[in-house]
């Protein structure tokens, strides 16, 4: 009995050394914590363990259950810092460097997690500025969990916005951050937790998808680990299947990059621009581009980079035989560095290996093609010449399984990359999403009240306020009225107001046809901001522009009112008022003549002589959406046709 007891106690004493206190991973150095508010402290410790927080010369005491989890509670603190925080168990963390002030979630796709390094020539002066020690970002790693929800992540740090530290950075948080702060003088924190491509289903829990019964069947299926194994297995071969063509460029005795190489029997093509437009029909495969590039002797020798605008879909660049860069999937614009001692003065030799899947291949119009160095720039569009290397020959037989992509499965963002934060006090939520659902766009008008309540409830805070960006143009520009899932898109982002509490920033001015990841970000963080100081900061200022209220049939015209004028209506080039377009009760719209007459806009056409319907901007890209207050905030789309 007593070598039982010993044993016991080693055992007791072993094990007391090994559950040591431990922290999440948010609660670090250098985190901001949320001012004027209680705070929840978390952790865990051994069973039964006695824990403390020495905070401001206070000890607040409290003790891990049966599991060895732990909670106490901060006072409500004004802002300010650094503060040191002690957690005081069988060990001792001290965390330093600690500021209160107001903690923003942000989150989204890639329009939310696009940090400041992708946009740093326009913004260049902005990252090479950066000095604001007390604007910090934790930016969350991309984690999925088909489970059920997290407690923690593996990894994860506090970055100021300063120095190379603002790289990183959410370029539209930062911008957000900065005007609070420039506004409030108080500390501003960035949780980014945002995964690009991804559904909003993805990001709410499975509580907050009750009400989706096919979302609910999806999580209930996923749980079942050989159910998603099944379709990640590599699948058997296909024997009808034709197998890939091997590119002639890799495959040839001297590659086609190599600067040995002799070009034989190559054709002319223009850059940019996409090759079904250049009488390549119906190529989906590899196609090489090759053209020699006079360097002058003034860029030798110095840092240089090439611009070559995007690609669709994936690229590779060789500069005098050797890799430049290369990227992987259409969106990003290729933005590559050159080593030093591989451009030469005179004759370079640039050769770009493309590979299109599906689709029009090729370099995107209207963007940059350039490679300069230090005030010297040589332009690279004009013409190049072209071989096509491998054609991917197309398949009409079953498909094959392709694999579950577990970060577009609903709640599997949430479980891995929100739900670990909810015991984190925040001010509001920022949310620039809705790319990936504009197939559904009518569900969204549900998904997104749904996420906002869900979210809510999680934190427990009340009606948190919920800030979000209602989607840009993009793609072609139609002259002609047209229906589009991406205004519908729009429009259950603008029914979403009807949600307490929030507030949607329109950006239908700062989109760009050939980009789905537009530059200008700069604006959509500031109208963020802007929306903040009223929803978040209660202030009477003007947040929104124009949002449709309200017609009235007059005659052979159409009288349209709105809230959130503003000042007044304006345009913001002075012109008349465009893409309004109204039809009779048979819904064909024609554009309309229209003007503004005192708080109101009045629309008419000769084509229709008893309207029942307007619409403004209802398109993929509206080409002119002109419509805005005084203040500068532009009106959001709207129909009446519904």
């Amino acid at each position: 009995m007593k070598k039982i007891l010993i044993i016991q106690l080693f055992l007791s004493f072993l094990l007391s050394g090994i559950a040591q206190v431990k922290l999440p991973r948010l609660l670090r150095d250098s985190m901001v914590l949320q001012r004027d508010t209680k705070i929840k402290f978390w952790g865990s410790a051994a069973p039964s363990e006695k824990v403390s927080i020495r905070f401001n010369s206070r000890l607040y005491r409290t003790k891990a259950d049966a599991i060895g989890n732990w909670m106490v509670y901060l006072p409500p603190t004004k802002a300010g810092g650094p503060y040191n925080i002690d957690i005081i168990a069988s060990n001792t963390i001290t965390l330093h460097d600690v500021l209160f002030g107001d903690v923003w979630f942000c989150s989204g796709q890639s329009n939310m997690v696009h940090p400041l390094n992708i946009h740093d020539v326009r913004y260049s002066t902005d990252i090479e500025q950066a000095n604001y020690p007390q604007i910090r970002q934790f930016l969350v790693p991309t984690l999925t969990n088909l489970q059920a929800p997290k407690n923690d992540i593996p990894s994860g740090n506090w970055v100021s916005a300063a120095g190379k530290g603002v790289r990183p950075f959410s370029a539209v948080a930062f911008f957000f951050a900065k005007k609070l702060y420039e506004k409030y003088k108080v500390p501003i924190g960035i949780i980014n937790a945002s995964v690009g491509g991804t559904p909003i289903e993805a990001w709410m829990s499975g509580q907050g998808l009750q009400g989706f019964p096919a979302e609910m069947k999806t999580i209930e299926k996923n749980k079942d680990t050989a159910y998603v194994n099944s379709f990640n297995r590599k699948p058997p071969t296909n024997s009808n299947q034709p197998q890939p063509l091997a590119d002639a460029g890799n495959t040839s005795t001297i590659k086609w990059f190599d600067t040995a190489y002799v070009p034989k029997g190559w054709h002319t093509i223009n850059i940019p621009g996409y090759w079904a437009d250049q009488g390549i029909k119906n190529l989906n495969g590899v196609v090489w581009y090759r053209r020699e590039i006079d360097i002058p002797a003034a860029m030798v020798g110095k840092p240089a980079r090439i611009f070559l605008g995007r690609i669709v879909d994936t690229d590779e660049l060789y500069v005098n035989g050797q890799l430049v860069g290369n990227t992987g999937y259409l969106y990003p614009q290729r933005r590559y560095a050159v080593a030093k001692g591989i451009l030469k003065a005179g004759k370079n030799i640039f050769v770009i290996r493309v590979t299109n899947f599906r689709g029009k291949g090729g370099f995107v119009p209207g963007k940059p093609y350039c490679i300069f160095a230090g005030k010297d720039t040589v332009d690279l569009k004009g013409d190049w010449q072209y071989k096509v290397g491998t054609v991917f020959l197309p398949f009409a037989g079953e498909a094959i399984a392709s694999g579950i992509n577990t970060q577009n499965q609903p709640a599997a963002l949430y479980n891995a990359m929100v739900a670990p934060f909810i015991n984190y006090a925040v001010k509001g939520f920022c949310w620039y999403q809705g790319e990936s659902n504009t197939s559904g766009a009518k569900q969204y008008a549900q998904l997104l009240p749904a996420l906002i309540n869900d979210w809510r409830i999680k934190w427990g805070m009340g009606d948190l306020p919920f800030l979000y960006v209602q989607l840009p143009g993009f793609m072609d520009y139609n002259y002609l009225p047209s229906e589009s899932d991406w205004a519908l898109l729009r429009e259950s982002q603008l029914k979403t107001l009807a949600v307490a509490n929030t507030a949607m920033v329109v950006a239908i001015d700062l989109g760009e046809w050939n980009d789905i990841h537009p530059d200008n970000k700069k604006d959509v963080g500031e109208r963020l901001a802007v929306a903040a100081c009223k929803i978040a900061y209660k202030e009477d200022s003007v947040y929104s522009g124009p949002l449709f209220q309200s017609v009235i049939i007059r005659q052979n015209k159409i009288v349209i009112s709105f809230n959130n004028m503003g000042s007044s209506l304006v345009t913001n080039d002075g012109e008349a008022p465009s893409e309004i377009a109204i039809a009779g009760a048979d819904k064909k719209f024609v554009w309309a003549s229209a003007k503004i007459e005192g708080d109101k806009i009045v629309a008419w056409s000769n084509d229709i002589p008893e309207p029942k319907y307007v619409r403004y901007a209802w398109s993929d890209n509206p080409v002119n959406p002109n419509l805005f207050n005084k203040e500068g905030l532009p009106a959001s789309p709207f129909r009446t046709d519904e």
